[in-house]
């Protein structure tokens, strides 16, 4: 990642009634850190997520930032080594840097969606809104600029893990409950699954924020839901005036669910207030 100097890749922390010592480091107490005894895992395993960068400086601070989180963390610096890391110890998430030398950072992003079910979040400091919008198209679950804020990051990226993470399982045990299938047009949503069948039971890849956002409409069929409503409810946060990420993903969406996505009759939009799914939904089994 050779977009701007480690210094600049990230926010500073500013600290705050650090004894000296710790002020002239830099860094907070241990005390006073927000590292977690355990993270937001089913498992008691640590969660493993690999960092893609060449720049070995800020695969270490994110390396020693993350596994003071509870992370286990791989550090990362070519295609070739993630390729190899997939298929021998494949990580719940990859934070992918776009700029390697001599390689697509997208073209990675595109592989990775089509071969492994992971997160992805995109960190870089290509902030232009298309190399954003090519991101999101090509399967990222989120995008990241730079300088960016590590507490944030952290949030982000416990907030896919949530999305992607499995259903917590007893060991009590106990008959399967049925599954709530949503029901439109000639599709079938699985919500416990998170499937999303056609008419023939054929499965239809999704990713993580497909997914989770054709959940939300489905849940709320025949009402408009804004944008920020959606991006609420499917990434956690609030957007800005000029983002276009539930946009993105609608469109990605059409071109799976609709035999005509530039005529969309299951999903449409409502000019000025948001989009609606406009077939009657039956939920069953």
């Amino acid at each position: 990642m050779r977009d701007c100097a480690v210094s600049r890749m990230v926010r500073p922390w500013r600290p705050s009634g650090l004894d000296g010592d710790q002020a002239r480091r830099g860094r907070p107490p241990l005390k006073g850190c927000e590292a977690p005894t355990t993270i937001d895992r089913v498992s008691t395993l640590p969660t493993h997520i690999a960092v893609l960068d060449d720049e070995s400086d800020i695969t270490q601070l994110l390396a020693s930032y993350f596994g003071g989180h509870g992370f286990r963390v791989s550090q990362l610096h070519t295609r070739s080594a993630l390729m190899d890391l997939m298929a021998d110890d494949t990580p719940q998430l990859v934070l992918l840097d776009l700029g390697l030398p001599g390689d697509d950072g997208f073209a990675i992003a595109r592989q990775l969606r089509e071969h492994w079910h992971c997160g992805l979040v995109i960190v870089t400091g290509r902030g232009d809104p298309v190399d954003k919008v090519v991101g999101l198209e090509v399967g990222a679950d989120d995008y990241v600029t730079k300088p960016f804020d590590l507490r944030e990051l952290l949030a982000r990226v416990k907030a896919v893990l949530r999305r992607i993470a499995p259903p917590a399982s007893s060991n009590t045990v106990a008959p399967e409950p049925a599954r709530n299938i949503l029901r439109f047009a000639n599709w079938s949503l699985d919500t416990a699954a998170r499937r999303l069948l056609d008419a023939q039971g054929e499965e239809v890849p999704l990713t993580t924020g497909e997914f989770d956002l054709l959940c939300a409409l489905a849940t709320h069929p025949g009402r408009v839901l804004s944008r920020d409503f959606l991006l609420e409810h499917t990434r956690g946060r609030d957007g800005g005036p000029f983002d276009r990420t539930i946009d993105v993903q609608i469109g990605r969406l059409r071109r799976k669910v609709e035999a005509d996505p530039n005529n969309p009759q299951i999903i449409k939009s409502v000019r000025g207030a948001g989009y609606i799914l406009v077939p009657r939904v039956e939920a069953g089994a």
